[in-house]
C-alpha cells in the first residue's frame, strides 16, 4: 500500500508526480530543485545557495513523513557541471553529520527550469 506525502513547506510538483510516496516503511522523495516554496521562485545565487534550498526542501518532505536525514539510505544528485561537485558536496555534507547514505552524482545535459542541481532520495522509517 502506498501513501502520498505532500507539504506546502516544499515546492509543489511542476509535473504529474508527487513530492514523495511512502510504500511500506520506505519513503521515495522526488527530485527537489532550488525552488523556494514560499515564493514559488527559483533561488538566485551560486550553486551552494541552490544546494542549501534543495536540501531544505528535502528536509521539509522528510519532516512531513515523520522522518529526518538520519533515515535517508540513498541519494541521487544531478548537476549541470561537474566542476560544481566540491561546492555541492560541501553543503550536502552539512545535512548528513553521521553515517551518510549511499549516493551517486551525475552530470546531466539539463535540469528542470534550467537549475544547476537536483537531488532525490530514499529514506526508511
Amino acid at each position: 500500500m502506498k501513501k502520498i506525502i505532500s507539504t506546502d513547506k516544499a515546492p509543489k510538483p511542476i509535473g504529474p508526480y508527487n513530492q514523495a510516496v511512502m510504500a511500506g516503511n520506505t519513503l521515495y522523495i522526488s527530485g527537489q530543485i532550488p525552488l523556494n516554496p514560499a515564493t514559488g521562485e527559483l533561488v538566485k545565487g551560486d550553486v551552494k545557495e541552490q544546494t542549501r534550498m534543495v536540501m531544505e526542501n528535502l528536509k521539509a518532505v522528510l519532516t512531513e513523513a515523520g522522518l529526518n536525514f538520519s533515515n535517508v539510505v540513498k541519494c541521487s544528485i544531478f548537476i549541470s557541471d561537474m566542476k560544481d561537485f566540491p561546492l555541492i558536496n560541501e553543503v550536502y555534507g552539512r545535512f548528513f553529520t553521521a553515517d551518510p547514505p549511499a549516493r551517486e552524482t551525475v552530470q546531466v545535459a539539463g535540469l528542470p527550469m534550467g537549475v544547476d542541481v537536483e537531488i532525490s532520495c530514499i529514506a526508511v522509517a
